[in-house]
């Protein structure tokens, strides 16, 4: 049985697979900086502590 966090870091996954694949189909200008908002953001959820380590 999967846990609610293992459920939220599936739904997390899968968001960034979508949001990578749209990134991908856009021209390469706006690709680096659709990239560039990306890593930001993710940079942002590390440092404030949003991504917790997993128990395994």
């Amino acid at each position: 049985m999967a846990s609610m966090s293992d459920d939220s870091q599936t739904d997390a996954g899968a968001e960034l697979i979508d949001r990578l694949r749209i990134i991908e189909e856009q021209p390469l200008d706006a690709r680096a900086d659709a990239y560039a908002a990306l890593h930001d953001e993710l940079s942002r959820r590390l440092e404030a502590g949003a991504v917790a380590p997993s128990d395994g």
